[in-house]
């Protein structure tokens, strides 16, 4: 503590490796003092995640286990961090965590962030709440999200393939209205993959069949060509 002066201490950073000494010390309340006087620092929207930590761990080392679960809930909640989350639910009784987890998917399903939602779903994986995530919030799909969105389709592919294929819609769509040429051989691909989960669709919930999507692609006067390297033609049907 002595290398640091007090404007250094109340950085949380600091803070949170002073604390961290602290606790391997023994010395659990000095560690937990060391954590508060930074605390005033804490903006909203800031990003601490060793201050957080260690501040955990030091609250399980006081004995305080329900404030260092508040924590971890909080902890979650702010970024759908995964490993919060999992830390949370290990240390509930058999059957609470079910019930928690439960909540923590229908939390996720309302988080502000489409797409960091959409993440936690898939990588948890919760695929039945990924899909009635896109179903009700479709609109808010961006294509230009491949490298999420590409992963997620065929995570969903087998169980919901109506929300795989709004999936692949939005990333054909941001393809030919962004004129991003270098994605019309994966456009070509996720609408030949379109046309094959249609076979399996009942009902389209409202959205264009698949049929109806290619014409209105066609109406658009887009065009879309697999890389010319490929030799295997496009059928859209």
């Amino acid at each position: 503590m002595g290398r640091y002066s007090d404007e250094e201490r109340a950085n949380p950073a600091i803070a949170a490796a002073i604390a961290e000494r602290m606790l391997a010390a023994g010395r659990a309340s000095e560690a937990l003092a060391a954590l508060d006087r930074a605390a005033n620092s804490l903006r909203p929207g800031g990003h601490w995640p060793d201050w957080q930590r260690v501040r955990i761990q030091v609250l399980d080392a006081l004995g305080r286990s329900s404030d260092a679960q508040e924590e971890r809930w909080q902890a979650f909640g702010r970024d759908l961090d995964a490993g919060y989350l999992r830390a949370h639910l290990k240390r509930l009784p058999d059957f609470d965590d079910i019930e928690a987890e439960e909540r923590a998917l229908s939390y996720a399903s309302c988080f502000a962030s489409f797409h960091q939602a959409l993440a936690f779903l898939i990588d948890w994986p919760a695929l039945d709440h990924a899909a009635s995530l896109i179903m009700a919030r479709t609109d808010e799909l961006d294509g230009d999200h491949y490298w999420l969105l590409t992963p997620a389709a065929d995570a969903l592919e087998q169980r919901c393939p109506l929300a795989a294929t709004l999936v692949l819609r939005s990333m054909i769509d941001r393809s030919l209205d962004g004129a991003k040429y270098k994605r019309y051989g994966y456009a070509a691909r996720h609408l030949q993959t379109c046309g094959r989960l249609a076979r399996r669709i009942d009902n389209f919930a409202g959205h264009s069949n698949h049929a109806e999507y290619v014409a209105e692609l066609r109406r658009r006067q887009c065009a879309i060509v697999e890389p010319a390297a490929s030799p295997t033609p496009i059928n859209s049907s």
